[in-house]
């Protein structure tokens, strides 16, 4: 039986690592994973100095703590988001209702969406509070770690925007040659066994004698 629903083939067959590994969705969430993590991990460790003026460290971006406390949370449920929906897209040739399919595509195609804005706002907001910075001769602020943040925030806005292309792809394709409520026949026991429309009981021979000649005295033949 040949078919796909929402961009993979239906229920049933192995799981190939490789081919899943060279699909461009796989390459793109992978590349949005790392590029979350040298966000995050960049402004965790080098994001905040020590200024002689300030009791407390303070963003390396016009001293700004919420430009990088967003820059990390967004980072975070990035990195968050894309260990699981890589885990989906693993699991998804096995799903055989293609309901189910639908809502995780709906799923994906929507926080693509939003963190794909998301980026943006926290790419426009690095960099402007970034170009803001004053130089200073008493503090050595890590330039390079800063344009770092600022350049793979904005390589995010293109991985993320790929993905939507991607979901969207998926959902336009939807489900050919089936329908919605489709599921897998191994696993679907809603229809009876017989069919309803089988015959039922003992049928009748259709050789059988129809006159009744029960009590009746049949005189010998000659």
């Amino acid at each position: 039986m040949q078919g796909s629903a929402y961009g993979a083939s239906l229920a049933g067959g192995t799981f190939d690592v490789g081919s899943f590994i060279r699909q461009p969705q796989t390459c793109l969430r992978l590349l949005s994973w790392l590029f979350s993590i040298v966000v995050f991990a960049t402004i965790t460790g080098e994001g905040y100095i020590n200024i002689p003026s300030e009791q407390d460290a303070k963003c390396i971006f016009n001293k700004n703590d919420s430009a990088c406390s967003f820059g990390v949370a967004i980072g975070v449920l990035a990195f968050l988001a894309c260990v699981a929906f890589t885990i989906l897209d693993a699991y998804f040739p096995q799903i055989s209702n293609a309901k189910d399919r639908k809502y995780i595509v709906l799923s994906d195609l929507g926080f693509s969406a939003l963190w794909t804005l998301l980026w943006f706002i926290c790419f426009c907001l690095l960099a402007n509070q970034w170009s803001n910075t004053p130089s200073t001769s008493l503090v050595i602020i890590p330039a390079d770690a800063a344009r770092a943040i600022v350049a793979f925030c904005f390589f995010s806005i293109i991985t993320w925007g790929l993905l939507i292309y991607f979901a969207y792809a998926r959902y336009r394709e939807g489900v050919n040659e089936f329908d919605t409520d489709y599921r897998d026949p191994a696993s679907d026991h809603s229809t009876p066994y017989p069919p309803a429309s089988a015959p039922t009981g003992y049928q009748q021979s259709p050789f059988t004698n129809n006159q009744d000649h029960t009590g009746e005295y049949q005189p010998p033949s000659y």
